[in-house]
Protein backbone atom coordinates (compact mmCIF):
# COMPACT_ATOMS: atom_id res chain seq x y z
CA UNK A 1 0.00 0.00 0.00
CA UNK A 2 1.28 3.34 -0.99
CA UNK A 3 1.83 6.56 1.05
CA UNK A 4 -1.53 7.89 -0.58
CA UNK A 5 -3.88 5.12 -0.16
CA UNK A 6 -2.63 4.70 4.02
CA UNK A 7 -3.33 8.74 4.00
CA UNK A 8 -6.70 7.97 2.18
CA UNK A 9 -7.83 4.98 4.79
CA UNK A 10 -6.37 7.29 7.79
CA UNK A 11 -9.12 10.06 7.12
CA UNK A 12 -11.77 8.21 5.93
CA UNK A 13 -12.97 7.38 9.99
CA UNK A 14 -13.00 11.16 10.74
CA UNK A 15 -15.06 12.30 7.87
CA UNK A 16 -17.49 9.71 8.60
CA UNK A 17 -17.57 11.01 12.89
CA UNK A 18 -17.86 14.53 11.35
CA UNK A 19 -21.09 13.45 9.67
CA UNK A 20 -22.35 12.13 13.17
CA UNK A 21 -21.54 15.25 15.09
CA UNK A 22 -23.98 17.06 12.44
CA UNK A 23 -26.66 14.29 13.33
CA UNK A 24 -26.02 14.87 16.90
CA UNK A 25 -26.45 18.36 16.52
CA UNK A 26 -29.40 18.56 14.88
CA UNK A 27 -31.13 16.22 16.90
CA UNK A 28 -29.89 18.25 20.75
CA UNK A 29 -31.95 21.27 17.83
CA UNK A 30 -35.01 19.30 17.44
CA UNK A 31 -35.19 18.42 21.66
CA UNK A 32 -34.07 21.71 22.83
CA UNK A 33 -37.18 23.29 20.50
CA UNK A 34 -39.50 20.70 21.87
CA UNK A 35 -38.46 21.40 25.73
CA UNK A 36 -39.06 25.52 24.57
CA UNK A 37 -42.55 24.22 23.43
CA UNK A 38 -43.23 22.34 26.19
CA UNK A 39 -41.95 24.97 28.48
CA UNK A 40 -44.25 27.81 26.73
CA UNK A 41 -47.24 25.17 26.60
CA UNK A 42 -46.37 25.29 30.69
CA UNK A 43 -46.31 28.69 31.58
CA UNK A 44 -49.83 29.47 29.53
CA UNK A 45 -51.55 26.63 31.61
CA UNK A 46 -50.55 27.98 34.66
CA UNK A 47 -51.31 31.67 33.44
CA UNK A 48 -54.87 30.06 32.77
CA UNK A 49 -55.56 28.94 36.31
CA UNK A 50 -54.13 31.83 37.73
CA UNK A 51 -56.59 33.72 36.13
CA UNK A 52 -59.38 31.22 36.42
CA UNK A 53 -58.73 31.16 40.39
CA UNK A 54 -58.90 35.15 40.36
CA UNK A 55 -61.87 35.11 38.65
CA UNK A 56 -63.20 32.77 41.34
CA UNK A 57 -62.03 34.68 44.20
CA UNK A 58 -63.63 37.87 42.45
CA UNK A 59 -66.97 36.29 42.38
CA UNK A 60 -66.79 34.40 45.76
CA UNK A 61 -65.79 38.14 47.13
CA UNK A 62 -69.17 39.15 45.35
CA UNK A 63 -71.39 36.25 46.61
CA UNK A 64 -70.31 37.43 50.41
CA UNK A 65 -71.12 40.99 50.32
CA UNK A 66 -74.77 39.86 48.71
CA UNK A 67 -75.52 37.10 51.28
CA UNK A 68 -73.82 40.04 54.23
CA UNK A 69 -76.40 42.71 52.83
CA UNK A 70 -78.93 40.08 52.90
CA UNK A 71 -78.22 39.60 56.19
CA UNK A 72 -77.95 42.98 57.35
CA UNK A 73 -81.53 43.42 56.25
CA UNK A 74 -83.00 40.67 57.31
CA UNK A 75 -81.52 41.30 61.17
CA UNK A 76 -82.35 45.30 61.08
CA UNK A 77 -86.15 43.99 60.24
CA UNK A 78 -86.44 41.73 63.43
CA UNK A 79 -86.07 45.23 65.56
CA UNK A 80 -88.81 47.10 65.70
CA UNK A 81 -86.79 50.02 66.47
CA UNK A 82 -85.05 49.74 63.02
CA UNK A 83 -86.91 50.90 60.71
CA UNK A 84 -86.46 49.32 57.05
CA UNK A 85 -86.72 52.70 54.99
CA UNK A 86 -84.26 53.77 52.65
CA UNK A 87 -82.09 56.66 54.31
CA UNK A 88 -83.59 56.48 58.29
CA UNK A 89 -81.82 54.82 61.03
CA UNK A 90 -79.26 51.68 59.77
CA UNK A 91 -80.35 52.16 56.22
CA UNK A 92 -78.89 55.63 55.72
CA UNK A 93 -76.50 54.56 52.97
CA UNK A 94 -79.62 53.00 50.67
CA UNK A 95 -81.31 54.52 48.23
CA UNK A 96 -85.14 54.68 46.79
CA UNK A 97 -85.44 53.00 43.17
CA UNK A 98 -86.00 55.89 40.39
CA UNK A 99 -86.54 55.17 37.22
CA UNK A 100 -84.01 57.91 36.42
CA UNK A 101 -81.57 56.67 39.08
CA UNK A 102 -79.07 58.81 40.19
CA UNK A 103 -75.40 58.44 38.33
CA UNK A 104 -73.52 57.06 41.32
CA UNK A 105 -76.32 54.17 41.53
CA UNK A 106 -76.20 53.96 38.07
CA UNK A 107 -72.13 53.56 37.88
CA UNK A 108 -71.76 51.43 41.00
CA UNK A 109 -74.14 48.90 39.00
CA UNK A 110 -72.95 49.30 35.18
CA UNK A 111 -69.09 50.12 35.19
CA UNK A 112 -66.69 47.63 33.88
CA UNK A 113 -63.83 48.89 36.12
CA UNK A 114 -63.79 48.98 39.99
CA UNK A 115 -65.82 51.03 41.16
CA UNK A 116 -66.62 51.88 45.55
CA UNK A 117 -68.40 55.22 45.31
CA UNK A 118 -71.88 54.81 46.36
CA UNK A 119 -71.44 51.49 47.96
CA UNK A 120 -71.09 50.14 51.40
CA UNK A 121 -67.52 48.52 52.09
CA UNK A 122 -68.40 44.46 53.18
CA UNK A 123 -65.33 43.81 56.10
CA UNK A 124 -65.99 41.51 58.75
CA UNK A 125 -62.48 40.83 58.25
CA UNK A 126 -59.99 42.50 55.95
CA UNK A 127 -59.65 40.50 53.14
CA UNK A 128 -56.84 42.58 51.79
CA UNK A 129 -54.70 41.19 54.39
CA UNK A 130 -52.67 38.05 53.79
CA UNK A 131 -53.86 34.56 54.84
CA UNK A 132 -51.25 32.66 57.10
CA UNK A 133 -49.84 30.49 54.42
CA UNK A 134 -50.04 33.49 52.05
CA UNK A 135 -52.30 31.51 49.34
CA UNK A 136 -55.28 34.13 49.53
CA UNK A 137 -55.22 38.04 49.39
CA UNK A 138 -57.62 40.73 47.66
CA UNK A 139 -56.82 43.61 46.07
CA UNK A 140 -59.94 45.40 47.63
CA UNK A 141 -63.02 44.20 50.10
CA UNK A 142 -66.07 43.52 48.53
CA UNK A 143 -68.73 46.57 48.46
CA UNK A 144 -72.54 46.23 48.07
CA UNK A 145 -75.33 48.77 47.16
CA UNK A 146 -78.87 48.63 48.72
CA UNK A 147 -81.77 50.38 46.49
CA UNK A 148 -85.43 50.22 48.03
CA UNK A 149 -87.71 49.19 44.99
CA UNK A 150 -90.48 49.74 47.43
CA UNK A 151 -94.05 47.42 48.54
CA UNK A 152 -93.80 43.49 47.74
CA UNK A 153 -97.69 43.81 47.38
CA UNK A 154 -99.23 43.89 44.45
CA UNK A 155 -101.54 47.06 43.39
CA UNK A 156 -104.23 47.21 45.10
CA UNK A 157 -104.18 44.15 47.10
CA UNK A 158 -104.85 45.78 50.43
CA UNK A 159 -102.66 45.17 54.05
CA UNK A 160 -101.61 41.39 54.00
CA UNK A 161 -101.04 39.63 57.25
CA UNK A 162 -98.38 37.14 58.45
CA UNK A 163 -100.02 34.41 60.47
CA UNK A 164 -98.95 32.69 63.56
CA UNK A 165 -96.26 33.47 66.27
CA UNK A 166 -94.80 36.12 63.25
CA UNK A 167 -98.12 37.54 62.59
CA UNK A 168 -99.74 40.52 64.64
CA UNK A 169 -99.63 38.37 67.95
CA UNK A 170 -95.97 38.60 67.91
CA UNK A 171 -93.84 40.74 69.81
CA UNK A 172 -91.96 42.93 67.89
CA UNK A 173 -93.31 41.54 64.38
CA UNK A 174 -96.51 43.50 64.25
CA UNK A 175 -95.54 44.91 60.58
CA UNK A 176 -97.33 43.48 57.65
CA UNK A 177 -95.38 45.88 55.06
CA UNK A 178 -92.58 44.19 52.84
CA UNK A 179 -90.28 46.22 50.88
CA UNK A 180 -88.04 44.56 47.93
CA UNK A 181 -84.62 45.31 48.17
CA UNK A 182 -81.74 45.36 45.04
CA UNK A 183 -78.51 44.53 46.12
CA UNK A 184 -75.84 45.08 43.74
CA UNK A 185 -72.71 43.89 45.20
CA UNK A 186 -69.13 44.32 43.69
CA UNK A 187 -66.10 41.92 43.97
CA UNK A 188 -62.35 41.75 42.64
CA UNK A 189 -59.76 39.20 42.74
CA UNK A 190 -55.73 39.46 44.25
CA UNK A 191 -55.62 42.49 41.26
CA UNK A 192 -58.11 44.37 39.40
CA UNK A 193 -57.90 42.20 36.33
CA UNK A 194 -60.83 40.01 37.32
CA UNK A 195 -64.07 42.01 38.01
CA UNK A 196 -67.23 40.23 39.12
CA UNK A 197 -70.56 42.25 39.75
CA UNK A 198 -73.63 40.58 41.28
CA UNK A 199 -77.30 41.25 41.93
CA UNK A 200 -80.19 39.88 43.89
CA UNK A 201 -83.35 41.08 45.44
CA UNK A 202 -84.22 40.07 48.96
CA UNK A 203 -88.10 40.61 50.63
CA UNK A 204 -87.55 41.92 54.39
CA UNK A 205 -90.05 43.42 56.56
CA UNK A 206 -90.45 47.03 56.95
CA UNK A 207 -91.65 49.75 59.32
Amino acid sequence: MNSFARLHAFHAPRRERGVVLVVALIFLLLITLLAISASSSSLLQEKLVGGLRNSQLAEWSAESALRGAEWRLWNASRDPATRMKCGSFALTDCYNYSADPLTIVQTFRTSDGWVTDGGTEYKPVSFTTASTDATFKLYANPYYLIEDLGMELPPASGLQHESGSTGTGGTGYTSTNRHVYRITARGVGNNQNSIRVLETTFAAKSD
